[in-house]
């Protein structure tokens, strides 16, 4: 059973989402990783949210730069939580992708977490699994100790 599902809009997006997987291990969370676009596989793209629940998927993340229409494609094929990550692509530096995340329309949302703000996804997705998780809140408690320690 696969607790969250990571879903990148790019292979050139790999490196900088590794902080992700990295956060998720450090956790002991599992999940899932795929690589696919909201604009160049689109099908794909909403059969991996369509199915996600099904697979004991109780979180998605999904990031993505430019136009970063994947989040929110992500979110209108699922009820569970998206949270979106906007990448630094292009001319714009990130900006395009944080409004075409943030600003979601009525009825689909998306949570959205800073430029680049990888490490803080998974934590968003790991504090959401410790609502119903004591083990893994306890873990969180350690860890904001250690940053208050820091």
């Amino acid at each position: 059973m696969t607790d969250v599902r990571i879903i990148i809009g790019s292979k050139s997006d790999y490196d900088l989402c590794t902080a992700i997987n990295r956060t998720l291990d450090e956790f002991a969370v599992s999940y899932d990783f795929h690589v696919s676009s909201a604009h160049r596989k689109p099908e794909q793209t909403a059969k991996l949210a369509q199915d996600a629940e099904k697979a004991g998927v109780k979180v998605i993340i999904a990031c993505a730069g430019m136009a970063a229409h994947l989040p929110g494609v992500i979110a209108s094929h699922t009820v569970l939580p998206v949270i979106g990550v906007p990448l630094v692509s292009g001319e714009l530096g990130g900006t395009d992708a944080l409004y075409s995340i943030a600003q979601m329309p009525p009825g689909v949302p998306v949570a959205c977490v800073a430029i680049n703000g990888v490490k803080n996804a998974a934590l968003l997705a790991i504090q959401i699994l410790a609502i119903a998780n004591p083990e893994l809140r306890k873990k969180l408690h350690e860890y904001k100790e250690l940053l208050a320690s820091s």
